[in-house]
């Protein structure tokens, strides 16, 4: 099967990151499509560059419907931007990767806390930690990292990242821990044997659940809200 993981930014350095997280857990005969907007905002960090984000993301996944049979769609974004769209877009299902994250966290522990980047980020978080009825169990902490510095190994931006989880665990009683960025996805492993806890990143989680929904068959309901786009001028 091919499952295609659209990083809504346009940062190509990142989406080969998220395309190599997203290939270690790929069951064998599933082909990763990583792909980004050729334009938009450069990482996104708050409701605006969400909105900008978005049309860029939703013609990835238009073009790459049309090329080829896509299995399910990953949106590598811990935002879940546009994914509402998306669903009403594809067919195929598509995954966000905080309600993958938060969902399979859900599955590991009672409390759990999410460690994003920026302040900025985290009402977002908290908006979507209600809709998946995750809000009594999470706490929401940022470590006060732009998502560009964690491409840069001498920014320091994983070591703050790396504390913040260890204040989540002494500060949160958090059983789990879920890694807010997509940009960060290729360090749960090891963050998880060094913490001694499960640290979930939401690509991998997100492919996982595409996986899964595709062998049974199963595909977005068209039927309410995800309904296809009407045609009309735009």
């Amino acid at each position: 099967m091919r499952i295609l993981v659209v990083n809504p930014n346009s940062t190509a350095s990142m989406t080969a990151r998220i395309g190599a997280a997203a290939r270690t857990v790929a069951a064998p005969g599933t082909e990763i499509v990583a792909t980004n907007p050729p334009g938009g905002p450069a990482s996104i960090e708050g409701y605006y560059d969400e909105a900008l984000a978005v049309p860029g993301m939703l013609a990835e996944i238009e073009r790459h419907q049309r090329d080829g049979a896509i299995a399910g769609t990953v949106i590598a974004c811990f935002d879940d931007v546009g994914l509402d769209a998306a669903r009403s877009l594809a067919t195929a299902p598509v995954v966000g990767i905080c309600e993958a994250a938060m969902q399979t966290a859900g599955l590991l522990g009672g409390r759990f806390s999410v460690v994003t980047t920026l302040a900025r980020s985290v009402p977002a978080l908290e908006r979507l930690a209600q809709r998946y009825g995750m809000a009594g169990r999470c706490t929401i902490r940022a470590a006060g990292v732009p998502v560009l510095a964690l491409e840069d190994p001498a920014s320091g931006a994983v070591e703050r990242v790396r504390a913040e989880i260890r204040r989540a665990v002494e500060q949160d009683g958090a059983e789990t821990i879920v890694l807010g960025c997509a940009g960060i996805a290729d360090l749960a492993r090891s963050l998880s044997d060094e913490m001694g806890l499960p640290v979930v990143d939401g690509v991998t989680a997100g492919v996982k659940l595409v996986e899964g929904l595709a062998a049974l068959g199963l595909r977005t309901s068209k039927v309410g809200g995800y309904a296809p786009p009407l045609p009309k001028a735009r």
